[in-house]
């Protein structure tokens, strides 16, 4: 089933996470793709604003603005522009709840994590909802990525785990 698995928003200068979805899923993908979200929302202020990492299962897509990225891991099969949309909706969504000023203060992990229950509901919306009144948004994305297309990463597993483990920054390629 193509769906969304989880989402989070970090802070772009360091990583911080932010809010996440607190639903839990334990297969051995999801937990090594939730490692890789990790290792590259560290890094992400090197990136463009949008990316995406394909996997053979999940992959990771993120959106940047600013102070903040919104990153997901969906299946593999899940439209990349339904990715961005819901990436969109989370941003403006969050850009709407915290000022500039509260996210930079921001000093622990998931500081908004009630933030969790609006991404839950955007969340449900994207897996749950199709139909015409997300034309727009669609038309929209798919034009915004047909001109300017996400950044396409590989995630380099042994030079990931080896950045993690010894407590660098992961090794990402960027294929273009």
């Amino acid at each position: 089933m193509s769906m969304i698995f989880f989402a989070c928003v970090v802070r772009v200068r360091d990583g911080l996470p932010l809010s996440a979805s607190t639903d839990f899923h334990f297969s051995q993908d999801f937990l090594e793709c939730r490692k890789r979200l990790k290792a590259l929302s560290s890094i992400l202020a090197q990136y463009p604003s949008r990316g995406t990492a394909k996997g053979r299962v999940l992959s990771i897509h993120f959106l940047s603005s600013g102070d903040i990225a919104c990153m997901a891991i969906c299946s593999s099969n899940y439209s990349t522009i339904m990715a961005f949309c819901f990436l969109e909706e989370l941003q403006w969504e969050f850009a709407a709840s915290y000022d500039t000023t509260s996210i930079s203060l921001a000093s622990r992990p998931y500081a908004f994590l009630e933030f969790d229950n609006i991404i839950q509901k955007v969340k449900c919306h994207f897996n749950c909802v199709s139909g015409s009144h997300m034309k727009a948004s669609w038309e929209k994305i798919k034009e915004e990525l047909k001109f300017r297309p996400p950044v396409q990463l590989k995630l380099e597993d042994a030079e990931l785990m080896n950045g993690m483990t010894n407590g660098g920054h992961a090794g990402v390629h960027v294929e273009v």
